[in-house]
């Protein structure tokens, strides 16, 4: 699988926040990626909208009049895989955590840039438009770099990677969602299961090693991204 192309603007999204100001703004830089914009500006109307429209992406505030985003959220994702990208005020490293673990799939920080929104959606919205491959096929290519996760095989501008087999446990989970950060928790289950032990610490070392192995700049890596108190992100667009 090498990089997927740009899905077509053929989707609705739906943008649920109170301010009028928050939902222009998110108007005018997502409409170019999308057929559709509707908008909520309660939880109640969100749920509503998302159950007639069937959106192909939400964006949701947390910080709604009637009733949390998170539990929005939550409800969402007892009857949709639709992917939801949550705007949040609030800075707490366990909210964040709290809203991932509930469903969603990625996070921006108000005040936030809209090429920064942009390019979070255009990564959702790749990882949705691809459908799991297996085999053979199972390749991606991005940055010089060559991964096939059917071999197990990594190369670096034509040149082979060596990685443990944890390692390629802790790749495989992060490439699988390309583009949304997963949780400290959510990655350490995924490869550990339900072992003990300190997960943030043993997610450093391996992520330590593996930004060694892949990245072109260790020190300033662009593939495997920390989101700082919650977890890490495989960027799509290094």
């Amino acid at each position: 699988m090498s990089r997927p192309a740009e899905p077509p603007a053929t989707e609705t999204i739906l943008i649920v926040d109170d301010e009028p100001q928050i939902r222009r703004v998110l108007r005018n830089a997502l409409e170019p990626l999308f057929a559709r914009v509707v908008e909520a500006a309660t939880a109640s109307a969100a749920i509503d909208m998302a159950a007639a429209e069937r959106p192909g992406l939400v964006i949701l505030d947390l910080g709604l009049p009637d009733r949390p985003g998170v539990e929005v959220c939550g409800e969402i994702r007892q009857w949709s895989t639709v992917p939801i990208l949550v705007l949040s005020a609030r800075h707490a490293d366990h909210e964040k955590v709290g809203l991932l673990d509930a469903g969603a799939d990625d996070y921006l920080t108000k005040p936030f840039s809209t090429s920064e929104l942009v390019a979070r959606v255009r990564a959702l919205l790749r990882r949705a438009h691809v459908a799991p491959v297996g085999g053979a096929t199972q390749v991606i290519e991005m940055d010089g770099l060559t991964i096939d996760l059917a071999k197990p095989m990594a190369k670096r501008d034509g040149i082979t990677i060596h990685l443990t087999k944890t390692e390629w446990d802790v790749l495989r989970t992060m490439l699988r969602h390309a583009g949304r950060t997963l949780t400290h928790q959510q990655l350490f289950r995924a490869v550990w299961g339900n072992s003990f032990g300190d997960m943030q610490q043993y997610l450093r070392v391996h992520v330590r090693s593996l930004r060694r192995k892949l990245e072109r700049d260790p020190v300033r890596p662009q593939l495997i991204r920390t989101e700082p108190g919650v977890g890490y992100r495989f960027e799509t667009d290094p």
